[in-house]
């Protein structure tokens, strides 16, 4: 950690960490060795490819290693309790390949990820790709609920493309990094993430990109498993956290996190909240209020009666959406008017 910068967030080792060895660099960033990672590694030691090596940053080093961790190709690397962000840039340092493959520890590939990868990378000019990441099968009733609303057109709104494969590949201005790969030297020019912000360093990371003339293109094809939050409480969590970031982005990076698709549920929350106390005052503004609300939720029951017939996964979805828009709404006001926002971690 001692030449760690913190004020720039890449150490300057890095800078000169600019081998182009065919092959990918998978960096995982974690806290510790959890379940799902162990249920991660034999899918990727089990990749179809050739030249790669895992790299898993824990806070610290585990005190005797699990058997399926003994592989040349998977190295651990503790890197202290600091954020993400710093601790992607840490395996970018210690990487041997020219492009880095960012993971999260809750997502798993199938065997041809890497192939998909190398495919798009050569026959696509771009800095960088991204792919969805579904919910996996057998998923819990409340990972498969929290899925839908991530899925649906009226939950995930425009970006569900991120959690269901789209029909046809597109450019991006920005992409989560839990299914992201970025050609190393580009990542270095730009200087890596900025541990700044968390959550929010891969926004800031594609904004950089596109900055300087970039690309980031979009493959459907590039699948990963992700799983959701395994309570609805984690999840309101996670969409609140979600909302709270975007709204701080919109004022101070509106390139990419000002569009109008991000102030929707706000509008929603805002509306909801307008009609309700004007029907005190004009009762027949509830009966207007009550025509909308159905026509909304109309529109969210077709959607998901396309996706499950599950009579108590297609009511909990329903609620699901209609909660999350609300708390999204809300922090994303609030992240909107704070002055600044700090990461968890440096």
């Amino acid at each position: 950690m001692k030449n760690w910068d913190f004020q720039h967030g890449i150490r300057p080792l890095l800078r000169r960490n600019n081998n182009r060895m065919p092959g990918f660099s998978i960096i995982i960033p974690v806290k510790e060795i959890n379940d799902y990672l162990r249920e991660s590694i034999p899918y990727l030691l089990a990749l179809d490819y050739e030249d790669y090596e895992v790299l898993i940053l824990p806070n610290v080093e585990p005190v005797s290693l699990e058997s399926k961790f003994v592989d040349e190709r998977l190295k651990i690397i503790a890197s202290g309790a600091v954020s993400p962000a710093i601790k992607r840039d840490m395996g970018a340092e210690q990487s041997k390949f020219e492009y880095l493959a960012f993971l999260d520890d809750d997502a798993y590939p199938p065997p041809e990820w890497l192939q998909v990868a190398e495919k798009t990378l050569s026959d696509k000019n771009v800095a960088a790709i991204g792919g969805p990441g579904a919910t996996p099968p057998h998923s819990s009733l409340q990972e498969t609920v929290s899925g839908l609303f991530y899925e649906t057109l009226i939950g995930g709104g425009g970006l569900a493309y991120r959690y269901r494969p789209a029909t046809k590949g597109f450019y991006v201005e920005d992409y989560p990094s839990v299914n992201l790969i970025v050609q190393k030297y580009i990542f270095i020019e730009v200087g890596g993430f900025d541990n700044s912000f968390w959550p929010g360093e891969d926004t800031k990371l594609c904004l950089d990109l596109i900055k300087v003339g970039h690309k980031i293109w979009y493959e459907p094809t590039l699948l990963v498993y992700h799983h959701r939050r395994p309570t609805f409480l984690g999840h309101f969590k996670q969409v609140g956290g979600y909302g709270l970031h975007r709204g701080y982005f919109a004022k101070i990076f509106p390139q990419t996190s000002a569009l109008p698709l991000y102030f929707v549920p706000s509008l929603f929350l805002l509306g909801n909240i307008f009609l309700l106390l004007l029907g005190f005052a004009y009762p027949l503004v509830w009966t207007l209020w009550g025509v909308l609300l159905a026509v909304y939720l109309l529109f969210a029951a077709l959607e998901v009666l396309l996706k499950t017939r599950h009579p108590l996964v297609f009511g909990m979805t329903l609620i699901i959406i209609f909660c999350s828009h609300l708390v999204y709404g809300f922090r994303f006001i609030q992240g909107f008017i704070t002055p600044k926002l700090k990461s968890k971690l440096r």
